[in-house]
């Protein structure tokens, strides 16, 4: 069955982004829980920042789960990517990312690998920064494995990345270099702007999708945009998707009425 999840932003020096909840731990999960989400995806600066046992005590208490943790604190707050033509910079990330596997997999959730995957830079060969990709995402998967959980792989729009946009462009980048233990995030906002057919991609890359973000056209809540929903969500029955659908988007117009919209939504297609 096809599971719900809201984001919650833990970082404390961010203020702005597509996060529903914000730096409440446990408010955040008792509204979470309360509403009848069945689990949150967590942003947090670390894989230290929050003590593991605390969240596990939270979790029990409000009967919610973990449904991934994000790594892009670590391109925002120290500038670390997959890509970078710096090959300390390149450990670093991978270091970083291994400490996120960790700590999800504290958790049974698998660790988003989304803006930490970079470009290629400017003046320098596509091959090398795909080379540099893979040569990562190998070792990250083979770590990931070790943890007992799967890497989420993020095809992002061509404005946050100029690596792959599409869900084939990632599943032709999973299949030719054999990393079996990555999943690819249908994020249904990037999806807007990129592919030609949601409904269609998400069917041709069927085997590949692990996870689902759902925001509208315009990065709100789902219902506040023009996305059309239905074919969509037909898709994933019909692909038997039994992963999470969570809601990665702006807390518009706040954070009570984006969560509430947010899993009204979810329900009208998925309950």
């Amino acid at each position: 069955m096809i599971q719900s999840a809201v984001t919650l932003n833990l970082i404390d020096s961010m203020h702005q982004g597509p996060w529903i909840y914000w730096h409440e731990l446990e408010a955040s999960f008792k509204k979470a829980s309360d509403l009848g989400f069945d689990a949150v995806e967590l942003f947090t600066q670390s894989g230290h920042q929050v003590d593991s046992d605390y969240i596990l005590e939270l979790l029990e208490r409000y009967h919610l789960k973990i449904a991934a943790v994000g790594t892009g604190a670590g391109k925002v707050l120290q500038g670390l990517t997959l890509t970078d033509t710096n090959p300390e910079i390149r450990r670093s990330a991978i270091e970083y990312i291994s400490e996120m596997i960790a700590f999800g997999a504290k958790f049974g959730a698998p660790a988003i690998i989304g803006s930490m995957q970079g470009n290629v830079s400017a003046n320098r060969p596509r091959e090398e920064a795909f080379a540099w990709l893979a040569e990562g995402l190998l070792e990250l998967q083979n770590r990931a494995k070790a943890a007992g959980v799967f890497l989420i792989y993020e095809p992002l729009n061509r404005y946050e990345s100029n690596l792959m946009n599409t869900l084939e462009a990632g599943s032709t980048f999973l299949k030719e270099h054999q990393l079996d233990g990555i999943r690819l995030l249908a994020d249904l906002f990037h999806m807007n702007i990129e592919e030609e057919n949601l409904a269609e991609s998400l069917s041709s890359n069927a085997p590949f999708i692990g996870h689902v973000h759902f925001a509208d056209s315009n990065r709100r809540p789902m219902g506040f945009g023009h996305t059309d929903m239905r074919p969509i969500a037909e898709t994933l029955h019909q692909i038997g998707y039994s992963g999470y659908v969570s809601a990665e988007a702006f807390p518009y117009p706040n954070s009570d009425e984006a969560a509430t919209q947010t899993i009204r939504e979810f329900k009208k297609y998925f309950r």
